[in-house]
């Protein structure tokens, strides 16, 4: 058999981020008219005090269109020249054809973008960062779009307080390219088998639901161990990570996993309180909206760590884009 050239490993780095929420809010307030809750009764549980709710021309593809095309903007790189579109989410429209092949024929991209959809639930943008980030370190491509949408309004039982309170509506995109060094560490991933149901998307129609117990008493013990071992398999210690990205399911996870980790971060992404729980977007979703807005620091190591169903977690850390002149 003819020996196989495989090019000399690469890096790879983000070169922009992007995202896309519905026009619709949802407050704290307006939920107490259709179910029995209060503001003070969401924030002290939660954190959340609005949310992004989808309108009726609101879609999964959408939303995923308009954070890709906000990404490459923002990146400065072209569609034509996108040779990976991975779509993660919990909510796709269809099994087939996929979101991700949707959103690369409305954005443009030629045949040669490779369309792939992922379904890990909350940790889905870590997964799919993590494979983009392989594909361009081997050469499979140059540039990779990676993207986390969810319509989560669709799955939930709006009589529920206990799981309406928690969800959103939106997107979080990152454009992914070639670097002379590694600028995205590798992935640390794994799941939790004792957990697999505690989220789930099940029935017909689907509905979502949780063990809130069970998921809080993972996060506030365990998820500070895997999120040191993300750190570790980049070669930095947490004192060195400048910006913490974690799966936006609840302040009062949030919170606590920032003060077991320690360290001294500059920056907390702490999006849940406008955006709610967007399950594969929130990460991408809170780092691009801080991007936007200019409140993440640019150059700088970023802690991202995703939790949820299935129950699987993912993360790395990434070095944050520097702005174009």
């Amino acid at each position: 058999m003819p020996r196989v050239d495989i090019p000399a490993l690469r890096g790879s780095r983000i070169l922009g981020f992007g995202h896309h929420q519905p026009s619709r809010t949802l407050t704290n307030d307006e939920l107490s008219t259709m179910v029995e809750t209060n503001d003070e009764w969401i924030t002290t549980r939660t954190g959340i005090r609005t949310r992004h709710i989808a309108g009726p021309d609101d879609t999964v593809t959408s939303m995923a269109v308009e954070a890709g095309r906000a990404a490459l903007a923002d990146a400065g790189v072209e569609a034509a020249d996108v040779g990976l579109v991975i779509v993660a989410s919990t909510t796709h429209e269809d099994r087939a054809p996929h979101t991700a092949g949707r959103v690369a024929s409305a954005l443009g991209m030629t045949g040669r973008a490779a369309p792939i959809d992922i379904n890990t639930a909350c940790s889905g943008f870590e997964y799919a960062l993590g494979l983009a980030d392989q594909a361009v370190r081997v050469g499979s491509a140059d540039t990779a779009l990676v993207i986390g949408a969810e319509k989560l309004s669709g799955i939930v039982d709006w009589t529920d307080r206990s799981t309406c309170v928690l969800v959103g509506d939106g997107a979080g995109a990152a454009v992914v390219g070639v670097s002379d060094d590694a600028q995205i560490g590798p992935v640390s991933w794994g799941s939790v088998p004792h957990l697999q149901n505690a989220v789930r998307v099940s029935g017909e129609p689907a509905y979502f639901n949780q063990e809130g117990r069970s998921i809080y008493r993972w996060a506030i013990t365990e998820a500070a161990d895997h999120a040191r071992a993300v750190v570790a398999a980049a070669g930095f210690g947490i004192d060195d990570i400048a910006v913490f990205a974690f799966h936006q399911a609840n302040l009062r996870i949030i919170e606590p996993l920032v003060e077991a980790l320690g360290g001294s971060p500059r920056y907390v992404v702490r999006d849940v309180v406008e955006s709610g729980n967007t399950s594969a977007a929130s990460v991408p979703l809170g780092l691009s909206k801080a991007w936007a807005k200019g409140d993440l620091p640019e150059g700088v190591p970023a802690l991202l760590f995703g939790f949820g169903g299935g129950f699987a977690h993912a993360g790395q850390v990434v070095m944050t884009p520097t702005r174009r002149a």
